[in-house]
Order: structure tokens, then sequence, then C-alpha cells
């Protein structure tokens, strides 16, 4: 067997496999004297049928199989040895016809090769590294929610901002039904919230949905999975009533945080803001890998073998696709393939390597802030090995896990070599410039 390549450019190459009928004979002598001692073919005893009349009956079907399987191991040790860097798998190219009885076959594959990629840290345009501060109005707001959820219901006829109304869901044009709950304030339309003031219980409004809350998650959370053509409401008035505010005693601090974790006002507010600060550096982590992320992908130039890439995607699925349709999804998955070559490239350089071992410590402290969130500070050292010996045992897990170490190590490649500005905000002016964006 002998195997060749031809670049066609730095991108794209074409290898050819020839294999001789000689070299696979003897594999071939072997199979066909299995069949010869199994077959069984009326006229002739078990085990005693003429070779000539096992090859008449089995031979080619043998030499198609043997082939296949001779050419795909040479192409993969071919591969290996050559150490190349492909994008996808090979694809055959097309024979149209092939004469079995030749001495010798030859067959091409299609190669799409990983370009050249220089990845320049630190940056040309900054970066914002944002610095989200909980500040008062954000503890009040969040301690105001708190009051509200845990505070008392007072049926009302005086509908109020802090009125809230229970209702019962049906869509227009669907069977299907639910309850929900939202607040006057929360309802944008002016004609819907004079409907809800002067409705009786167990009234029922008609109400478009265009329009119909101040927040698009309001509508979101009471449709849940209507049907887009679905333009109205059917609700249901069930319970009007005025929310009060619980009162800031023990009572409520152990409802919110568990008991005696919290034993004044003061410390209600610091636990706020402590807890506010771990979730927003989450999300602060979060854009600001994904803009380091886009800034590489704009940044980082080189080519892709897209034909190549284009023709691969419309059989590499269960089910082929069409070209337009093998277009598309190149189209879709391009930044995303182009951000995997130059991830590849900084793990490379900067020696990235995850561990077993960083892997399992990354779950153990995953499963420390859970715990810790349902107020289990006194979890040993056993048990997180125990828990986290079975969660590392699904290798789906193992590759989540793996994804968020891998993450990280970027997260701190980027902040060590990034060009950055550090940018305090309070909670709603990330969101506003986080949306812009």
């Amino acid at each position: 067997m002998n195997v060749t390549r031809k670049d066609v450019d730095a991108l794209n190459a074409v290898v050819t496999v020839e294999i001789k009928q000689e070299d696979i004979a003897p594999q071939i002598e072997k199979v066909l004297n299995d069949y010869r001692k199994r077959a069984d073919i009326p006229g002739f005893r078990k085990g005693n049928i003429p070779m000539g009349v096992i090859k008449k009956q089995y031979g080619q079907a043998v030499l198609v199989d043997e082939v296949n399987k001779a050419l795909q191991s040479s192409l993969n040790e071919y591969l290996n040895n050559e150490k190349l860097d492909i994008l996808g798998n090979p694809l055959p190219v097309p024979v149209e016809t092939m004469d079995w009885s030749a001495e010798s076959f030859s067959f091409d594959f299609e190669l799409g090769l990983v370009p050249n990629v220089s990845v320049k840290l630190p940056n040309k345009k900054a970066v914002t590294r944002y610095e989200i501060v909980a500040d008062d109005a954000f503890v009040a707001d969040q301690l105001d929610r708190l009051q509200k959820q845990y505070g008392s219901l007072t049926p009302t006829e005086v509908v109020s901002n802090n009125t809230e109304f229970t209702v019962g869901v049906t869509f227009d044009g669907s069977e299907e039904n639910k309850s929900a709950t939202f607040s006057a304030d929360e309802i944008k339309s002016k004609k819907a919230l004079s409907a809800f003031k002067n409705a009786t219980i167990g009234e029922v409004l008609t109400l478009t949905t265009k329009g119909l809350f101040k927040e698009d998650h309001v509508l979101q959370r009471i449709m849940g999975t209507l049907p887009e053509k679905a333009q109205e409401l059917l609700l249901t008035v069930q319970e009007r009533n005025d929310r009060g505010l619980a009162e800031l005693d023990q009572e409520f601090f152990d409802k919110v945080f568990g008991k005696d974790t919290v034993k004044s006002v003061t410390e209600c507010k610091d636990k706020l803001k402590a807890d506010a600060s771990g979730h927003f550096e989450t999300q602060a982590n979060q854009k600001f890998v994904n803009d380091m992320t886009e800034v590489l992908i704009n940044n980082t130039k080189f080519n892709l073998p897209d034909t190549f890439l284009k023709k691969w995607m419309q059989t590499a699925g269960e089910n082929p696709i069409s070209a337009e349709e093998a277009e598309a999804e190149y189209t879709k998955s391009e930044r995303g393939l182009r951000y995997q070559l130059i991830e590849a490239k900084l793990i490379e350089e900067h020696n990235l390597q995850i561990t077993r071992e960083e892997v399992e410590q990354f779950a153990k402290e995953l499963l420390q802030k859970q715990m810790a969130q349902f107020g289990r500070n006194d979890v040993s050292e056993e048990e997180l090995n125990d828990i986290a010996e079975r969660i590392l045992g699904n290798q789906d897990e193992v590759k989540r896990i793996s994804d968020q170490v891998l993450t990280e190590k970027m997260r701190q490649l980027f902040l060590e070599k990034g060009n950055l500005k550090l940018k305090k905000v309070n909670y709603d002016t990330f969101i506003k410039e986080a949306s812009k964006k």
C-alpha cells in the first residue's frame, strides 16, 4: 500500500491511497477459507465446497470489504504518522466506475488543512473589565423585594401599585391554561389596568399581548410556551391582594438567610451586598471573556478552507444536507470555528492543558458553593470526595466541568496578557452598557 499527498494550496490537499491486490491477498484468502468452512451451499457437503465456487459467490464482496478496511487503516496511519492537522474528516473523491479485476486500486481524498494562526496578546483595542458595585440603591431594592416576597397578602377591592393579581391564563386559540401572578405596577396598558381595577373576582378579561406589560419578561413568565401566532390572553381574575411588607425582625432574617445567620438590619444589608457581589462578579467575568473572544476573532486574521468545509458539512451529520443548507450552516458556525482555532493556539503557546486533578478540585469547589447556598457549610472532605467521584464518573459531566476550567484559565490569561481597562459601575449601568453591544 502506498500513500502520497499533493498540496493544492496552503489550506487544501489531496491524499491518494493505492492498494495492490497482492497487499491484501493473504487476508482475502483467510476470509474465503473461513467462508468455505461455514458456508451452506446446496449440492455440496459443508466444509468441502470447492474454493472456485466460494470465490465465484463471495470473492468480489470480500475483496471490496478488505479494500475498504485497508483503505481506512492506511489513511489513518498516514495522517497519524505525518501529524497532519486537518479540519473535519477526509472527503473521498467519487469514483464513477471501479475495475475490481485490476491489479491495484487508487482512491483520492480531499483534506482541509488547519491554517497557520498567529494570536496577538495584548490586543490592540482595550477591552473593558467591569467591576460591578452593589450600591445602596440596589441593596434597598433587594431588601424591598424580599420584604414583599415574605410579606402577608390581604384581599382588597381598591387597586394600588402594590396590588397583586392572580389570574387563570388561557391562550387565544389554545386549550392550555395555567395560573400566574403579577403586580399592578408591571402593567403598561392603561386600558388593561382600568379593566383590572373594575373587574370582579371570576370575571374573564380578553387582552392583547402587545404592550400589555412594561417588561417583556413578565409576559414571557405568564405565557411560557405560548404559540407565536397567539395575540390575545384570556385572563380569569382569581385573586386581588395587597402585599404588605414583612417586618425586619429575626423571623424574617431566619426565613431569608437561615437560622441565626443574620441578626440585624445592618448584617442583613451587608449579607445582601456580599451575595450580590459574588453574583455580579460571575456576570462581569462572563462578559469580559465574551468581549475578549469577540476582539480576538475580529482581529486575528487567517483564511479557512471554506469550500472544503461547506462540502464536508453536507455529509457530516446523521442526514445529508443540501449545498444551500451547508452554506447557511457554515455562516452560523464560522466564527465559532475561528475561535476554536484561536483558543487551540493559545492553549499550545501558554501551556493551558487541563489535568484530572484540576477538574476534581474545580468540581469540589462547585459542590461546596452549592451546598453553602442550602446552609451546608460543614461538608467533610470525605463527603466532597465521594460526591465528586460520582459526578466525574459521568463523561458528560467531566466534559462540562473541563470546559469551565478551561474558560477560567482563558480568563486568567486575558487578565494577565490582555489590554484592558477597569471600570466600576453599579448594576443598572452594567446592564445598560452590556445591552448596547
